[in-house]
């Protein structure tokens, strides 16, 4: 079962020197938290301040690409983990069909937050992760403003 979440912020994690995704079940309180690199972080920023650079960055483009080929990202799941990897899938519509393109988390939370496309992880992913979470308790405590702006 696919449950709907939601980027509830980011932080910085100076053990792995790396930035932690987090995302919210949208009508329930699990969190998924992933860990993702500079880079990524900083687009996913600049999406949800919704600001504009002078030009496109990767995810815009891709974003661009798909509104010129007329094609509509419908959602993003993030499918499995292993090793402590987590994949994900853009879902593409094409007006007939849908398709898959496998992706990394972080991109995919990137594009979707630049087309309002819908974010879902399978549940088994939070299961799996509740059970074995060692910040869950530190995640559980956060507050809003515990969230700081990675820019």
């Amino acid at each position: 079962m696919l449950i709907q979440m939601k980027v509830e912020g980011m932080l910085f994690d100076p053990r792995s020197n790396m930035y932690i995704l987090l995302l919210k079940e949208v009508n329930g309180n699990k969190t998924l938290p992933i860990w993702i690199g500079k880079p990524e972080a900083d687009s996913i920023a600049l999406a949800l301040g919704k600001v504009e650079t002078p030009r496109p960055l990767t995810h815009d483009l891709i974003k661009n690409i798909v509104d010129t080929l007329k094609i509509k990202i419908t959602k993003i799941i993030v499918t499995e983990i292993q090793d402590n990897t987590y994949y994900a899938l853009l879902c593409i519509y094409d007006g007939n069909n849908e398709k898959y393109v496998d992706s990394r988390p972080s991109d995919a939370v990137a594009v979707a937050l630049r087309v309002n496309a819908a974010i879902f992880v399978e549940e088994s992913i939070l299961e799996q992760k509740s059970s074995s979470d060692e910040l869950g308790e530190w995640l559980k405590n956060l507050k809003p403003e515990d969230f700081g702006n990675i820019m």
